[in-house]
């Protein structure tokens, strides 16, 4: 079996899932998904984070071809979903007498999924796990980055820094793990995808932890999604904290429903307009046929957003009001935001929005309107009006 030896005595022993089609029954991963988990070797052995149960048999198999008969002293649980603590219960079988070490939240957690309840460690904020030969693991508390018992482990020998979900992305491994080994500029795109997903309701739990680990010097970051980082590392950090405070590159998203082509004909109008005053970035979703995981990312990315659509029964067009609502639960701020809306009888669209941004710490830079039934020249120019007051908010 290949050994993957990503620093001095430390492997990786992770799998990939080329077959799921929505990760978390959510969101779409055409190119697949790995599952990180990593083993340190000094005296003693210590395995951080596992894989899903289904991938058993196969991650027993990588540990074993990297420590063969040596026992496992400690299993390091820095995040409790169960695609990194599934295979627990079949590890503490093959690994009787290991110490699974988390916080107090962590217990908890092992004790409701997995009936766990003894040999385990309880360690509080900068505790830390002598390994021997040189190596020691340093463990920081991120709760809700994204669930309460999140933490990180800090390899303090070697600058490696284990980080849980934070950092992650969708995407499987193909041959490389470190960043330094392949190219890895499909996975930035991915990162905003998963952050917008999964993360961006705590952007305050994640500027906390940044603050926390900011001191330490890393040379690795090693997620549980997606490639270690090490010559991106300061990179994927930096976007890590331009994400969580809602800094956003120039350029705007278009999102929309259209259910006979009359509100689409607005939408074109705007974009035009848009790209005549100076925007390079115009991103327009049909959100009855984007996903909304690329949606997300893209608001999360580009400082404006233009929201528009139908009147449905009375109240927005439903995909145009699950957009609301996932803006709405991810806390989405600091953005610069217009919507219009069209209606054949009872015009509901721009209230309703506006009733929902009312939650939320944005801009709205440009008055909404109203198109009954068909365009005319005068709903033309309120859509270029729209765009050309946009434009130099997001520049």
């Amino acid at each position: 079996m290949n050994i993957s030896e990503i620093g001095n005595k430390i492997f990786y022993a992770g799998v990939n899932n080329r077959t799921t089609e929505l990760f978390e029954e959510l969101w779409p991963i055409p190119n697949g998904v790995s599952y990180n988990s990593y083993v340190v070797v000094g005296d003693k052995v210590a395995l951080i984070d596992t894989v899903p149960a289904c991938y058993c048999i196969k991650f027993l198999n990588r540990i074993a071809a990297i420590i063969g008969d040596r026992p496992i002293d400690y299993l390091i649980i820095n995040h409790m979903e169960p695609d990194h603590s599934g295979a627990i219960q079949i590890i503490r079988q093959k690994y009787p007498n290991i110490k699974i070490v988390g916080n107090n939240k962590t217990a908890d957690m092992i004790a409701g999924y997995y009936g766990i309840t003894d040999n385990l460690l309880i360690i509080k904020e900068n505790d830390s796990i002598d390994l021997g030969a040189g190596k020691s693991l340093r463990f920081f508390l991120t709760p809700m980055v994204h669930w309460p018992e999140t933490m990180m482990t800090y390899l303090e020998s070697d600058a490696f820094i284990f980080s849980g979900d934070a950092f992650g992305c969708y995407g499987a491994l193909n041959g490389g793990i470190v960043d330094s080994d392949m190219n890895t500029d499909h996975y930035i795109p991915e990162m905003y995808r998963y952050y917008s997903n999964i993360v961006a309701k705590y952007g305050n739990m994640v500027q906390a932890a940044l603050k926390k680990t900011a001191p330490l010097h890393i040379e690795y970051i090693c997620p549980t999604h997606g490639p270690v980082w090490h010559d991106r590392a300061a990179e994927v950090v930096n976007l890590y904290d331009r994400m969580s405070r809602f800094e956003a590159e120039p350029g705007v998203v278009i999102a929309y429903g259209s259910m006979y082509g009359n509100t689409e004909e607005i939408v074109d109008i705007i974009a035009s307009e848009l790209t005549k005053a100076g925007i390079r970035n115009v991103i327009i979703h049909n959100l009855s046929h984007s996903h909304i995981s690329q949606v997300l990312a893209d608001v999360i990315r580009y400082k404006g957003l233009i929201i528009g659509g139908p009147t449905y029964s009375n109240s927005l067009f439903p995909p145009v009001d699950a957009l609301m609502k996932a803006l709405r639960l991810r806390d989405i701020r600091n953005r610069s935001i217009a919507f219009f809306g069209s209606y054949t009888w009872a015009p509901a669209v721009t209230k309703r929005i506006e009733a929902e941004l009312e939650h939320l710490k944005v801009d709205v830079v440009a008055s909404p309107f109203n198109m009954k039934q068909a365009g005319d020249s005068d709903v033309d120019e309120a859509a270029r009006i729209m765009a050309r007051t946009m434009a130099p908010m997001v520049l």
